[in-house]
């Protein structure tokens, strides 16, 4: 059975509605905005004292920068926090809920497709998290008056968000339909979500101890000491899919900020900033040895009293690191088509095995 743009848009406007009626929605957007309000106006007023000079260990720094860019990170990380956070609540229930409630089955035997079903109701929830953001856009553009950040920049800022608001209800929907209990499907979507955000992290750490190694290093010409070298440029891949990740990576950059002698210091409050850069040089060969070392490899072989140098520590031209946004976005993006697959196989009829207690009409 073939799907149709008029079906789809037929079921999702139903669960819309549906939606409507519980008044929920209106405490729980109520909240949201009243979150974004205060975290906003503390925000502004933090960074608007922190304007003044300070000393970063080596000269006075006169940061005299909008307070735009660095509202706009810290805001849009907040946003996506709260948004992975409701995310998962608007269709872990969807498909499992209309089962244990026996109104699923009078969808399946009408002239609907499964591929109708499953997008009109992921677009359904995907709507009501639409919404939501959609409610912080003002605060976004708050951000973006104060100058330092394009609009465009904004909109593809926000864009991304909103995928990664499709991924997550996806993944739920998913769970919904292979889960016989929303409680359960429910607690899964939040794992699912905790393992694309803490478990990449922690995933990607034990990775990179894995690929530690200890080698002799020749500080000048007559020390000789023992350094840990690591690889991330062989294990960054696992921090790619990770939502914040692709948020920071993907935002704009700020512009440099040079201290009194000219010299370009790092923001101390640019979050973005710090996780892009992160991310970026992980993609590099370990530099975190001393400059000026010489790092020998274990098949070095001595030649009288000195060791052959194989492994150049302090390259005169290091390479640009490339962005890792669009790597983790399309691997979200391959999960959540993935998880409508799964989502379609399971509403398909006659079903051949369910649940027990599985309530089918």
């Amino acid at each position: 059975m073939s799907t149709s743009v008029h079906a789809v848009r037929l079921v999702a406007a139903h669960e819309f509605r549906m939606r409507l009626r519980t008044g929920r929605w209106k405490w729980l957007l109520g909240g949201f905005t009243a979150v974004m309000l205060a975290f906003t106006w503390f925000l502004a007023t933090s960074l608007n004292a922190s304007r003044d000079s300070y000393y970063n260990g080596e000269t006075m720094v006169h940061d005299t920068t909008s307070i735009g860019p660095q509202m706009f990170g810290i805001l849009m990380l907040f946003v996506l926090g709260l948004m992975l956070i409701i995310s998962p609540t608007l269709t872990s229930q969807s498909i499992n809920g209309d089962r244990e409630r026996g109104t699923l089955a009078t969808l399946q035997v009408t002239l609907l497709s499964p591929t109708d079903i499953a997008i009109g109701k992921l677009l359904a929830g995907w709507s009501v998290g639409l919404v939501a953001l959609a409610l912080s856009v003002p605060f976004v553009l708050f951000s973006v008056a104060q100058g330092g950040v394009g609009f465009l920049s904004a909109v593809a800022t926000l864009t991304v968000v909103a995928l990664l608001i499709g991924v997550i209800c996806a993944v739920a929907q998913a769970l919904s339909a292979l889960m016989s209990r929303s409680i359960s499907s429910g607690l899964l979507s939040y794992l699912a979500t905790a393992a694309l955000t803490i478990g990449t992290l922690i995933t990607y750490f034990l990775a990179l101890s894995a690929t530690s190694e200890q080698k002799p290093i020749l500080i000048g010409s007559d020390y000789m000491t023992q350094g840990v070298v690591r690889h991330p440029e062989e294990v960054w891949w696992l921090l790619s899919p990770n939502p914040f990740v692709i948020l920071a990576d993907a935002a704009p950059a700020l512009p440099p900020l040079r201290a009194d002698n000219g010299d370009v210091v790092q923001r101390s409050d640019d979050p973005l900033g710090s996780i892009r850069r992160s991310v970026r040089d992980a993609t590099l060969p370990d530099s975190s040895l001393p400059c000026g070392g010489t790092v020998y490899s274990s098949s070095d072989q001595p030649i009288g009293d000195r060791l052959t140098p194989t492994i150049p520590q302090c390259p005169a031209h290091p390479a640009d690191p490339s962005p890792v946004w669009p790597w983790g976005l399309g691997f979200d993006l391959l999960l959540g088509a993935f998880a409508v697959t799964v989502t379609i196989r399971r509403l398909r009829t006659p079903a051949t095995r369910l649940g027990r207690g599985v309530r089918v009409a």
